[in-house]
């Protein structure tokens, strides 16, 4: 087919996220490899959003490949009841990567229905059936995710189910109180946190789910001593921390996981994205030892047909075997301070930069019209005149692909970029910010 025949037939047929669908004209992709796509047309793209923040071995990782082959060759498809190689390999070298409370592994399709069967296994175990989450926060578009979500993509499957209760983010950029020092805010935050948590009873309150760093509202990293205190508000309410590392983990932040850069211990992850790279899709929930117990005496009520698919947990083995032979790890940390320094040169340079936010290879430009009274590009939940698609659009122009939330651009390219690719991706980014400064 034509580039004109695909798109024309992907318009007449598709329904694509997020989008109202009159007026589409999305990029028609025939190839990808490493950090490049292409288009129809052999127009070339650098990836700097790594897809959806999951491509982070980047595109035609053969390991992956091969693996996905090999496995297709025994069998396609057995059932969640069967025991499997692929599946307990993949459960076993999961739990080996989290930390030493850690028991073991329910695999999902996606980010999604990790988190929808996150909440209800910490509903399940406490025999509770509040569960508290942030307002700048993205769990996933289905029913329950959505509900525990908070952002405007929640708004679709409102009214909401009861239980579900919302706190504020520790957004230091935009919080109203001054702090002397990331310590006092977080006890700001902590008493505040406490004293809802009490207000709602927490004899009622099965869980706190909370992206360890929020991912597309704005990579918004906990201030020193955050999550350790939200980790000792649940241990003293019995209440069960749930990380969702969707985004965060599989190296994305220069860790294994986020939260191992706070010194925490979660009763429950949940992950998908890096885990297999989009290869084939998969996600999981990890439980603690005692919740994996329980589950000894107790029907554990969640299931998937897919649950740990074996093409997909051979494409996991693989990823992260990739990410251990290379010292992905390694790569991140120092590709990420050279990241890092360039986006605080673009802050200090630019008139439209408010705020960069940054950590390993994952990070956010905050886009604003006034420095001084930090006037956001577009206001939240909203963008009448489509600024941000703009911009977005002229960055893909220049084949600088990524995607913006709210008056944010995200950056986050595929964890192997080299310093030579990264470094020619933010000089476009550079350019066409000086266009912006322009606008406002």
């Amino acid at each position: 087919m034509t580039g004109a025949e695909i798109k024309e037939m992907d318009l007449a047929y598709n329904l694509h996220s997020w989008a109202k669908q009159g007026n589409l004209d999305p990029l028609v992709i025939t190839k990808a490899d490493g950090i490049y796509l292409w288009d129809a047309d052999g127009k070339q793209y650098m990836d700097m959003s790594s897809e959806l923040v999951n491509s982070n071995v980047g595109h035609g990782n053969q390991d992956i490949i091969q693996a996905i082959k090999e496995q297709a060759d025994k069998f396609c498809f057995l059932s969640p009841a069967f025991a499997v190689e692929p599946r307990a390999k993949l459960a076993k070298m999961v739990i080996d990567r989290m930390p030493d409370n850690m028991g073991k592994v329910f695999f999902t399709n996606g980010g999604a229905d990790a988190n929808e069967n996150a909440v209800k296994i910490a509903r399940l175990y406490t025999r509770r059936y509040k569960i508290m989450s942030r307002y700048r926060s993205y769990h996933g578009s289905s029913f329950g995710a959505g509900n525990v979500s908070g952002e405007p993509r929640r708004y679709a499957v409102e009214p909401g189910i009861p239980g579900f209760i919302k706190f504020f983010d520790p957004y230091l950029y935009r919080e109203a109180v001054s702090f002397d020092s990331e310590e006092e805010a977080t006890k700001f935050y902590m008493t505040k946190l406490r004293e809802q948590v009490i207000y709602e009873n927490p004899d009622t309150i099965a869980a706190i789910i909370l992206e360890t760093i929020t991912g597309s509202n704005g990579i918004i990293i906990p201030p020193k001593g955050y999550l350790q205190g939200v980790r000792k508000i649940c241990d003293e309410f019995g209440i069960m921390m749930i990380c969702d590392e969707v985004m965060a983990g599989w190296c994305r932040t220069g860790k294994m996981f986020a939260f191992e850069h706070f010194n925490v211990k979660p009763d429950i992850v949940s992950f998908a994205k890096g885990i297999t790279c989009g290869y084939i899709q998969l996600g999981g929930v990890a439980v603690s030892k005692k919740i994996s117990a329980f589950f000894d005496d107790h029907v554990l009520s969640c299931g998937l047909t897919y649950s740990g698919h074996p093409l997909a947990c051979a494409a996991g083995i693989a990823c992260l075997n990739y990410y251990d032979k290379t010292h992905i790890l390694d790569h991140v940390n120092e590709m990420g301070k050279i990241l890092g320094d360039i986006e605080e040169g673009m802050k200090a340079k630019h008139a439209c930069i408010g705020d960069v936010r940054y950590i390993g290879l994952w990070s956010a430009l905050e886009l604003v019209k006034d420095k001084t009274t930090k006037e956001p590009m577009v206001p939240f939940g909203r963008d009448p005149e489509g600024i941000m698609p703009k911009i977005i659009k002229t960055l893909i122009s220049k084949g600088f692909y990524t995607y913006s939330h709210e008056n944010m651009i995200i950056v986050a390219p595929p964890l192997i970029i080299t310093e030579e690719q990264l470094r020619k991706a933010m000089t476009i980014l550079d350019e066409v910010l000086t266009e912006v400064d322009k606008m406002i």
